[in-house]
């Protein structure tokens, strides 16, 4: 049973934790192209400090980590997290987002030190475009990791896409028809106020129902009945087994259900991914004056207090709201 329950009875059981916020894109939502605003290195957890806190994280009630970035898969040492996270004593489930350019490579090897799956980025099936939303010409780099990470049984296969008003909202049919015919589980995502600029403006986001209606213009959908902590509102695709997943973090916030909390590459925990307050590990990791008993003691507590203090909700729809100070390539996603 977690302890880490909150005000609400929430109880948290996800941890996702980016180990860089380093990116090899520059996505027009998520950073400007000329984006360098990086994290200090001395800042960033070492991998035996990542290690301690998400030990400590798992016997707090921990069950599933979720590797994030910027872009996981940077880390030098993503590997070697994956294999000592998957051998600790309580040994929790280990996913990884990714924008799948490095998966050729480290598909196999990651897979064989446990990993069970990955969420690919992805927001268009056209070269062109994927060229000018991310500023490098990758398209072809992230399909061959789509199927490294298909070869590898790293399953189910899901593929996250954002889609932008006159950007790329003529791509929500070819997106979930290729999805279906090639064994992809789509999520699209509300675009969300995270961006490195700024720039977010809710009247031009395409909200949930709008993907929905234009998805059902083409395909049966029907909501599959039980839904629990996910965040996706899922649906059969004509008859199943196929399923695509819609997340309104906007529209309809699903926060009365939220069981996750996140660890950013520079050791601070938030309760929110839209949080403007942080508590801070790191110090506690690096302070000399503490022993190992004391050290795990304290991270504990800070997780405690940091569950204790999570509101009942994001706030997205508040005339109050306010966008958090870090991209969302800081934050982890």
């Amino acid at each position: 049973m977690s302890g880490l329950i909150d005000t609400y009875g929430r109880v948290h059981r996800d941890l996702r934790v980016s180990v860089t916020d380093r990116c090899n894109l520059r996505c027009s939502y998520c950073m400007p192209p000329d984006f360098a605003d990086w994290l200090p290195g001395d800042h960033l957890l070492t991998l035996d400090e990542l290690m301690l806190v998400i030990e400590v994280a798992t016997e707090e009630g921990i069950t599933n980590i979720r590797l994030t970035g910027g872009e996981p898969l940077l880390r030098p040492d993503v590997v070697e997290i994956v294999r000592r996270v998957r051998a600790l004593p309580l040994s929790p489930r280990v996913s990884l987002t990714t924008n799948a350019l490095r998966l050729t490579d480290l598909a196999q090897p990651l897979a064989d030190a446990g990993l069970e799956r990955v969420n690919v980025s992805l927001d268009t099936l056209d070269r062109d475009r994927f060229k000018k939303l991310t500023f490098r010409d990758r398209f072809t780099d992230v399909l061959a990791g789509i199927e490294a990470a298909q070869r590898a049984g790293l399953r189910p296969l899901k593929v996250n896409a954002v889609l932008m008003r006159d950007v790329n909202d003529d791509e929500a049919i070819p997106l979930l028809r290729h999805a279906v015919e090639h064994g992809w589980y789509l999520r699209f995502i509300e675009q969300m106020p995270l961006d490195a600029q700024g720039a977010w403006e809710r009247s031009e986001m395409i909200s949930a129902a709008e993907i929905l209606e234009i998805l059902s213009s083409e395909f049966d959908l029907v909501p599959v009945p039980t839904r629990g902590s996910a965040p996706a509102e899922e649906f059969t695709v004509d008859g199943g087994p196929m399923t695509v997943g819609i997340i309104a973090s906007v529209s309809k916030p699903f926060c009365a259900a939220c069981d996750r909390l996140r660890l950013t590459a520079d050791g601070q925990i938030r309760n929110c991914l839209f949080a403007r307050d942080e508590t801070d590990v790191r110090a506690t990791l690096r302070d000399s004056s503490l022993s190992e008993p004391e050290r795990r003691a304290r991270i504990a507590r800070l997780f405690a207090s940091s569950v204790f203090a999570k509101l009942p909700g994001h706030g997205i729809n508040d005339p109050s709201f306010i966008q958090p100070d870090r991209p969302m390539s800081a934050i982890g996603g």
